[in-house]
């Protein structure tokens, strides 16, 4: 994941369908200091409205509006 590229990852993440996956990828980019996560304008995706979960009882992430599972969270 370290030599992704910014603009293959911008065209990827565009044509994805899921709301889910785009903001768990964003998230575990972001947390783990990808070098190239500072070249994506996160707010041109469409990151749907509202709520997702990925795990009941999980840990909220505000941003992404999305809850994780705990473990996922320690990382």
């Amino acid at each position: 994941l370290v030599n992704l590229k910014p603009k293959l990852l911008k065209e990827l993440l565009a044509s994805c369908n899921s709301v889910k996956v785009k903001r768990l990828f964003l998230y575990m980019a972001e947390k783990t200091n990808h070098q190239w996560f500072q070249f994506l304008e996160t707010e041109q995706f469409d990151l749907g409205k509202g709520n997702r979960m990925l795990a009941e009882k999980g840990v909220y992430i505000p941003k992404y509006l999305l809850s994780i599972p705990k473990e996922l969270a320690e990382l």
